[in-house]
């Protein structure tokens, strides 16, 4: 299939901001897509390349995709710098470098899009010596290929910055509308298996019905509402329910097929390297060949628990892992049981948890989750202060008799915190500080999520630590899409957890609101921007002058 026809679609959806819009056209686009390419297309759209869970990166940042430009286009890379600083994206700067060749080469061929895919798995996949020199090369035959429209979108697209506001939701009703499925059945499919390309597939030959919980792969996890008390938990979640501490830790999935045991985050990373213990756990404690658990992973030194932000930084750690875990070990500790054998997500959560049980040996490293069945609301309150006793966050109240649906906030179960509700932000831009801070990005552009893609609400520049300012800065360079002077704009990637003296009304920002005096209270390694808060999640705190009761 012409690469073209895709950035056709592109440009159409570019012209609208209008969600029923969007639908509509890549409804009517995907209709048209032929089954050996409908996986690849569907993903593009979303503007990934690979599924969510995969691990794969193409590895083609700023610099080396100005040299590709630059060797196609025979444009200097300093002329290339002033047109991308002056559009502010690197994709329109490729396509005005392309336009002002003075000598044009004709494309031996047009750009297909399994040309396209082809080449990003295989820059996905070069290592060692002449890598860099490799990927310029594959870039730049991508370009030569492609037409001066196209190439817009091969930047975006290879570097990750494709911007069209085609949100999960939009490409959900798009499958749906073009192949006559039910949205909800895209939804639960898409939970399960977290590619929509193959979501796609299955929808256009009406099997979704199929799919089912695969071990090895992770899965979109269940996720709790918020409530304010005790009183609250027990009217929407019912009487007798499960009460369980709320750890101050990492949710990780932990897959055992046989011998073979993967762990994988809440945002669905693979972090089997990095808690080995966790693996030498599971298959020494779970005794099951064929099964899929759910746990909150928490930090201890010398028998007390540490605050959740001291093992995050083990989700991308390659080197020194042993030396990390015996400096910080972790126990995991188990509270729900979603495969045993075979899938059973549709057991309610009380014979799920005697499944849990039936097969966990508890260990030093490997629990069951504390958990009191009651419907007695002192009960209920002595648990809870058990649990901040024991330096964790709170409590899960669970529904007894809920079946598990993956991805959702459906009110099956519930968290309960004590504190001012704070805000899981992306930082979608920053400051070069002054002075001894020079080096470091040290004012930060937060935002939330809203049906307009992310809205801006204020400026955090506190809380932080030295290194805190160091290790952010480290992690944000490589997604700075554009400067000027000081201030950067940055791939939306990093979420943090927020908190405020209080929320004010503001014209200043385009969510509406502004943040007073915010202050980082947690760098959130463990969320991706579409688990931010919601700008109605923000009215709803103002409302409630930021706290939950």
């Amino acid at each position: 299939m012409l690469y073209a026809r895709l950035t056709g679609l592109y440009s159409q959806l570019e012209s609208t901001t209008k969600i029923l819009e969007m639908r509509e056209m890549i409804a009517e686009f995907l209709k048209t897509v032929p089954d050996e390419v409908l996986h690849d297309v569907a993903l593009l759209i979303t503007g990934r390349i690979f599924p969510e869970f995969s691990d794969r990166e193409i590895g083609v940042a700023n610099n080396l995709m100005l040299k590709a430009i630059s060797r196609v286009s025979g444009a200097s890379e300093p002329k290339i710098n002033d047109i991308w600083r002056e559009t502010g994206d690197l994709g329109l700067a490729a396509r005005k470098a392309m336009e002002q060749k003075s000598q044009h080469t004709l494309a031996t061929k047009e750009l297909l899009v399994e040309d396209f895919v082809s080449k990003a798995k295989k820059m996905s996949e070069l290592e060692g010596p002449g890598t860099v020199d490799r990927k310029i090369s594959l870039v730049s035959e991508l370009f030569s290929n492609a037409d001066t429209s196209s190439v817009v979108y091969l930047a975006r697209t290879i570097l990750g910055q494709m911007r069209l506001g085609v949100g999960e939701g939009i490409v959900r009703d798009a499958i749906a509308a073009a192949f006559e499925a039910d949205a909800s059945e895209v939804e639960r499919a898409y939970n399960i298996i977290c590619d929509y390309g193959e979501v796609a597939l299955l929808a256009k030959k009406k099997k979704l019905g199929t799919i089912s919980l695969q071990v090895g792969r992770p899965y979109k996890v269940m996720l709790p509402q918020k409530t304010d008390s005790v009183n609250s938990a027990f009217d929407k979640v019912g009487k007798p329910c499960v009460f369980e501490f709320k750890y101050d830790g990492m949710r990780i999935q932990i897959h055992k097929e046989g011998d073979t045991v993967k762990l994988f985050t809440r945002r669905l990373d693979d972090v089997t390297k990095q808690f080995p213990e966790i693996v030498a756990a599971a298959k020494h404690s779970l005794n099951s060949k064929h099964c899929i658990v759910e746990g909150e992973t928490v930090g201890y030194i010398k028998g007390e628990p540490v605050p959740f932000q001291e093992i995050s930084r083990r989700i991308k750690r390659k080197y020194n892992i042993d030396e990390m875990s015996k400096k910080i070990p972790t126990v995991i500790f188990l509270f729900d049981c979603v495969f045993d054998g075979s899938s059973i997500l549709d057991k309610p959560f009380d014979e799920r948890r005697k499944i849990l049980s039936s097969i966990v040996r508890s260990s030093e490293s490997l629990q069951l989750a504390e958990q009191l069945v009651t419907g007695s609301k002192s009960e209920a309150n002595e648990f809870f202060e058990k649990s901040l006793s024991n330096k964790q966050e709170g409590l899960i109240a669970k529904n007894l008799k809920a079946k598990y649906k993956p991805g959702s906030r459906v009110g099956y179960m519930l968290k309960l915190k004590p504190v001012a509700e704070t805000l899981d932000l992306v930082i979608v831009g920053a400051e070069w500080g002054e002075g001894k801070r020079s080096n470091w990005l040290s004012s930060f552009q937060l935002a939330c999520q809203s049906d307009k893609g992310l809205l801006p609400i204020g400026k955090m520049a506190t809380g932080l630590t030295d290194a805190q300012f160091g290790e952010i800065t480290a992690t944000l360079k490589p997604l700075i899409i554009h400067q000027s002077g000081r201030k950067v704009k940055l791939k939306p990637k990093l979420v943090v957890e927020v908190g405020y003296q209080e929320i004010q009304k503001s014209p200043t920002y385009k969510s509406g609101f502004a943040l007073r005096f915010p202050k980082l209270i947690r760098i959130r390694e463990d969320k991706g921007i579409n688990d931010a808060d919601t700008l109605g999640r923000v009215n709803r705190l103002y409302a409630s002058g930021g706290r939950v009761g």
